[in-house]
């Protein structure tokens, strides 16, 4: 068979976010265009007799970095040439650049064959949130200088994503707080509603202190509901939190990386943003 891969329209993202549904990754309610908007150019799609089969996202952040998710085929194609071809534009398209993915763990030696190395575990955590007395310096976002949580980000993720986290600040039915002492940014963290419950992401902070401070203010907007939490298995302290609030272990991926493991700040990554952009 000989499937076409071709650029993802705005209005075809939904799609991705169906498959991705359907596999069991619970997305965001408005993840979608967030996603997309961070880099048109890199959201794919294969399709065989006019019938979608595959999806696959290739995000290039700028500076020699680029994110691999999305990468889903249908099950009535797997074993066939749609993941070959998918994963192949994908990787072109961001040829040149250091990629990341967090790939299923069962996949970690297909990946290794393709020039990926393993740097860490992230662990998916599950919890119900609730109400908590809140620390006066944990405030939200939206009253903080963007360009301030800008920086405390940029200290966690390969590169600057200015242009996504903008809109991951906004998006709607979610909810952001920063973490704002001796006048500087010292943490911050986003819960936004997913098909089911909520997930928290990102959560950096200086501490553990910190950082419970923070899920404590998210976990307030998801009281008595399901929360979703990944965090890195390298940082024992995010760990240690997800044990504090009797969370779960309900799956783990492995972030991987073609170039060198990037120069972040680990022990500030409480949890990561998602699986699907880094």
């Amino acid at each position: 068979m000989n499937c076409i891969v071709r650029k993802m329209e705005l209005a075809e993202i939904e799609i991705a976010m169906h498959l991705a549904y359907k596999e069991g990754w619970n997305p965001g309610l408005n993840d979608g265009i967030t996603f997309f908007n961070t880099d048109p150019q890199g959201f794919l799609l294969a399709e065989y007799k006019g019938r979608v089969v595959g999806t696959i996202s290739a995000v290039n952040y700028g500076d020699g970095f680029g994110f691999i998710g999305f990468y889903i085929v249908d099950s009535d194609y797997r074993g066939t040439v749609v993941g070959t071809q998918l994963g192949m534009a994908a990787l072109n398209y961001l040829k040149d650049l250091n990629i990341g993915i967090d790939g299923v763990v069962a996949r970690v030696e297909n990946y290794k064959r393709l020039g990926f190395k393993e740097a860490y575990k992230n662990i998916r955590f599950e919890g119900i949130g609730d109400k908590y007395i809140l620390d006066p310096e944990v405030v939200p976002a939206k009253i903080i200088d963007f360009q301030e949580i800008a920086d405390y980000d940029s200290r966690c993720f390969p590169v600057r994503r200015e242009k996504f986290l903008k809109g991951w600040l906004e998006m709607i039915n979610s909810h952001s707080y920063v973490f704002y002492d001796e006048n500087r940014v010292k943490g911050y963290g986003v819960i936004r509603s997913c098909r089911k419950g909520y997930k928290i992401g990102p959560l950096f902070a200086d501490d553990i202190h910190i950082a419970e401070q923070i899920y404590k203010a998210l976990a307030n907007k998801a009281a008595d509901e399901l929360i979703y939490f990944d965090t890195p298995e390298a940082n024992l302290f995010a760990v240690d939190l997800a044990h504090k609030y009797e969370m779960k272990k309900v799956f783990e991926t492995a972030r991987m990386y073609t170039g060198e493991e990037p120069l972040i700040d680990l022990p500030k990554i409480f949890g990561v943003t998602s699986f699907e952009l880094g």
